[in-house]
């Protein structure tokens, strides 16, 4: 769903605020000398410079030429580090696991993090004086930026009011209109999305036990409360957009009739920031400005609709206005979330429906969740032919059973392949149940058990694929009959079952109780936090490549029986391999080796769907690879058909013999 919504104009226009501080301005100072002195008469067209930043600084500043001037593209210089972010310097001797120190200029924003959960976990309060007269430099917005973003993170408790009031003024901080320009300096240019999805990710930790919270500072406000269900809610906000013109207000309305959805006690959140949509536009390059407050509003899943009130900044009516929601995965104003429902020249009603965003299958090996319509397209599409495959193929193993496992070769092998499609169409059903339980809060003990039951199901098919891969290895390699049945069948279970078992109950109750189990929006593995998801890819793509191996020996094998044959039987051989590798492929999860580019390179739209149209449809590609090429099973159907026109027509005949022979009563 949207975490943010607003109304703009699409034209760029900055909010640059009053004068810099002593500390900016030394640092504006410099960054003529670098332009003009040291990287002149080196300037050719599009060639990098970098330069060291002013002194007292850590970090450089990069350049690109163009038309023969040097212009500032990036910028790190910093002054806050782990040495001077902490009040004072007599906790100089603060350690965090007795390596690393205060005084360890190298320090991550993570190991500050760690420091601010052990020295201030009360109030988070012992970094904010400093961070609040550091200059507004960017790399200290980016240390700053990373460092709300780990402590929303880390922070696995509930969020109390105190703590709520010392993390809102860490960001305003950074928010402030003098600040708007450096953020384009920034090399990461998602930091403003990431300290949206922070502040949204650390409110929506909020317990409220009160009617009302009200956290008010210069450039984030937050107000929240416990729905009732009697009246509508309603949070005015008034804010400044920069230092000098007047206040402008914007209103969250949640009507009595929406309210009567939501269970009571339900919380609804709302922020306002009267320069985040700016800073957006300045570190994204968007030609577009916002015109009024932005807003964020965390709701309860049951809510379908929520009212906004913008008024606004520009009042002619000469601009066209819209009313737009932000997605922050995919860092865009999305105008299909919101619409505009009454507007004139000094505000603008817009009505917002809050969207439920399903689960690609792609996340499965993704780090991270690529939200896109034909993701989605693709994913449920294919999980619906799957399932529906899936419950043919048990069919029809149910229905031929007898007559298919009579040796012991052919049994063992369609316990593999029954095993295989009984998991996955748990998996996939489990992974419906998933999507529909993800949404902006999602850790609950139903999507806990989702993404268990998810997690080991889909390990069981992997683990079942390469329980098969092991049995075509033992067959070649090994005379069959050495082992008694029953052995090989337990052994078959304790693979495909006891493994995945074991990894999956192993993984929640190592991540779990610190709330690092599932993402922050999906039913599914962390990976930022925990990199818990590498309990599914690990295995998943080591077992991919002993499939790999298993179908070279498996093609090696059948081009030796071919060796010194004639050209017809060449030409069977051939068949042969080609119909052994369309069968082995999906049944033994090479399809999934494409998993792999998505976890080198999740941002490619063309690996997700690749990954996605392969994948969602396995269940198919089991059914006729696996079940109905198999000419076995076609043979033993066609039996059973036979057998059953066979009976019908005794069943006619008979009918018939007694119609025309009725039997006489007596007398």
């Amino acid at each position: 769903m949207p975490d943010m919504y607003r109304i703009y104009v699409p034209s760029l226009q900055w909010h640059r605020g009053d004068q810099p501080s002593v500390a900016q301005l030394f640092h504006l100072i410099w960054t003529p000398f670098i332009f003009t002195g040291i990287c002149n008469g080196v300037c050719m067209n599009k060639s990098h410079c970098s330069q060291p930043c002013p002194p007292d600084t850590q970090g450089n500043m990069g350049f690109l030429c163009r038309k023969n001037k040097w212009h500032k593209i990036t910028d790190t210089c910093r002054t806050l580090n782990a040495s001077n972010i902490f009040e004072g310097n007599s906790h100089s001797d603060l350690s965090l696991g007795g390596s690393i120190k205060l005084t360890d200029y190298s320090a991550t924003p993570t190991t500050i993090a760690a420091m601010l959960m052990q020295k201030c976990p009360r109030d988070l309060s012992c970094v904010i004086r400093n961070i609040q007269q550091s200059p507004r430099i960017p790399g200290n917005i980016a240390v700053i930026v990373q460092l709300l973003h780990n402590i929303s993170t880390a922070l696995s408790t509930d969020v109390d009011e105190v703590k709520m009031k010392s993390y809102s003024s860490m960001a305003n901080h950074i928010l402030n209109s003098k600040s708007i320009l450096n953020w384009t300096f920034i090399p990461e240019r998602n930091s403003s999305c990431v300290l949206l999805h922070s502040v949204n990710s650390f409110a929506r930790k909020l317990l409220i036990n009160k009617h009302l919270i009200d956290i008010s500072d210069v450039f984030i406000h937050t107000m929240g409360t416990n729905t009732s269900g009697d009246t509508g809610n309603n949070f005015t906000f008034s804010m400044r957009v920069n230092d000098t013109s007047s206040e402008i207000t914007g209103r969250v309305l949640v009507s009595r009739d929406e309210l009567q959805k939501v269970p009571f006690h339900s919380q609804i959140i709302a922020i306002a920031f009267p320069t985040l949509g700016a800073i957006l536009e300045a570190s994204l390059l968007e030609n577009v400005t916002v015109n009024g407050l932005t807003l964020s509003v965390i709701l309860p899943k049951e809510l379908e609709k929520i009212s906004l009130i913008f008024e606004k900044i520009s009042k002619s009516e000469e601009k066209k206005t819209w009313c737009v929601g932000w997605h922050s995965m995919e860092s865009r104003w999305d105008q299909q979330a919101c619409k505009m429902i009454q507007e004139n020249s000094q505000q603008a009603v817009c009505e917002c429906r809050p969207s439920k965003s399903f689960t690609s299958f792609s996340i499965l090996m993704s780090p991270h969740n690529m939200k896109s319509p034909i993701l989605v397209y693709i994913t449920y599409i294919g999980l619906g032919i799957s399932v529906c495959s899936l419950i043919l193929c048990l069919s029809i193993e149910a229905l031929v059973w007898s007559q298919v496992t009579k040796t012991e070769i052919s049994y063992l092998r369609h316990v593999c392949i029954a095993n295989v499609a009984a998991t996955l169409l748990m998996a996939d059903v489990w992974f419906i149940g998933a999507s529909l339980l993800s949404g902006p809060v999602t850790h609950h003990s139903g999507c806990v058990a989702a993404t268990f039951f998810v997690h080991f199901f889909y390990l069981s098919v992997f683990f079942w694929m390469l329980a098969k891969a092991l049995l075509i290895l033992y067959g070649i390699l090994v005379v069959f009959h050495t082992l008694p049945k029953s052995v090989l069948v337990a052994s078959l279970f304790a693979v495909g079952y006891g493994c995945p078992l074991v990894i999956a109950v192993i993984t929640v109750a190592a991540t779990e109780p610190g709330k690092g189990y599932l993402r922050p929006d999906a039913c599914w593995l962390n990976w930022d936090m925990t990199k818990a998801l590498l309990a599914f890819v690990v295995p998943a793509l080591t077992i991919v490549v002993v499939n790999l191996i298993t179908v070279t020996l498996v093609i090696i094998k059948t081009q030796r029986v071919a060796i010194g044959s004639s050209m017809f039987q060449e030409v069977r051989a051939i068949v042969r391999i080609s119909k052994n590798i369309a069968i082995l492929t999906p049944l033994l999860g090479l399809t999934w080796g494409f998993g792999i580019a998505m976890v080198i390179d999740d941002s490619s739209l063309a690996f997700h769907i690749i990954f996605s149209v392969l994948n969602a449809f396995q269940g198919f590609f089991i059914l006729v690879f696996g079940t109905i090429l198999d000419p076995k099973i076609r043979e033993a159907l066609k039996c059973r058909v036979t057998s059953a026109k066979w009976i019908s027509r005794i069943s006619e005949n008979v009918s018939s013999e007694f119609s025309c022979h009725p039997t006489k009563g007596p007398g």
